[in-house]
C-alpha cells in the first residue's frame, strides 16, 4: 500500500474490530445472569432486525436480482458458521474472562489466512506471515500467562 493510496476496506475493517470489541465487552455484561444459547438468540434478533431496518431505510430490502445456488449454499455455509460460532462465543465468554476468550477467538485471523491460502488460493506476504505469526502467538502467550 503507498502513502498516497488510502483503502476503501480499511476505515470499515477497523470499524469492525472496534464493533467486535464492543460486542465482546457487551456480551460478557450481558450473559452473566442468562443461558448463553438464550443469549445468543437474543443477540441474533436484534442484528436480524437491525439489518432489516437498515436495508428497508436504504431502500434496497426489496432491489434483489437473481440469486445464484451457488450464492445461496456459500451464504447458507456462512449463515451456520456464523451461527456456532456465536453459540461457542457466548458460551465461552458465560465460563470465561474477556480478557482471555477474545484473544483466542481472534485466531479466526490465522485461520482465515490458512483457509485463504488453501481455499481462495490467497498468497500473503512475508510481511503479512510475519502478522499472522505475531497474532497466533500472542493469543498463545495471552492464555499461558494467565
Amino acid at each position: 500500500m503507498s502513502p498516497d493510496t488510502f483503502p476503501s476496506w480499511l476505515p470499515w475493517a477497523v470499524l469492525s474490530a472496534v464493533f467486535a470489541a464492543l460486542t465482546a465487552i457487551f456480551a460478557k455484561i450481558g450473559v452473566e445472569d442468562i443461558n448463553s444459547d438464550l443469549a445468543t438468540l437474543i443477540r441474533t434478533v436484534i442484528v436480524l432486525i437491525s439489518l432489516a431496518l437498515i436495508l428497508f431505510a436504504t431502500g434496497k430490502l426489496g432491489q434483489t436480482g437473481p440469486i445464484s445456488t451457488k450464492t445461496w449454499i456459500f451464504l447458507l455455509l456462512s449463515g451456520l458458521g456464523t451461527g456456532a460460532s456465536w453459540l461457542c462465543y457466548f458460551r465461552a465468554l458465560k465460563l470465561g474472562p474477556a480478557t482471555l476468550v477474545a484473544p483466542i477467538d481472534k485466531l479466526s485471523v490465522v485461520l482465515v489466512a490458512l483457509f485463504g491460502v488453501v481455499f481462495l488460493g490467497e498468497r500473503p506476504s512475508m510481511s503479512g506471515w510475519l502478522g499472522i505469526a505475531l497474532i497466533a502467538a500472542g493469543a498463545v502467550i495471552i492464555v499461558i500467562r494467565r
